[in-house]
């Protein structure tokens, strides 16, 4: 199975130490407001996630949505969540900290296609 989403080494140092203050977490993608199209982290449960929300899978033990009409646009692409230095300009957790994470993406090969993990609508995730 040929992951949507995967995260860095760096991503993951991030996530550990924001799940030591704030417990589980979740990524959301934003969509294009505040600082960008960035991946957005939030406490689990923080950010209602509805019908028209699209999970793409779990990084480092946390689940990652995005909407289904930005889905749309970004269903051809592997996602990469890696974390930059600097500020953003969003309300994600790492902000305080002096970091904010980024998405990289490459689009996948023909093979790859015809093995990308299942998506879920909403809250059904598996």
């Amino acid at each position: 199975m040929i992951q949507r989403v995967k995260v860095t080494d760096a991503a993951i140092a991030v996530i550990d130490t924001l799940k030591k203050e704030h417990g589980e977490l979740m990524f959301h993608q934003s969509g294009g407001c505040c600082d960008g199209s960035s991946p957005m982290c939030f406490e689990k449960g923080e950010l209602m996630i509805n019908e028209t929300d699209v999970w793409l899978g779990n990084i480092h033990g946390c689940d990652f949505y995005m909407s289904s009409d930005q889905f749309e646009y970004w269903k051809h692409t592997q996602l990469t969540v890696d974390m930059v230095k600097g500020r953003g300009a969003s309300f994600s957790l790492e902000i305080p900290l002096g970091v904010r994470f980024v998405i990289k993406s490459r689009i996948y090969n023909d093979h790859e296609r015809n093995e990308l993990s299942p998506i879920f609508k909403g809250e059904n995730v598996q």
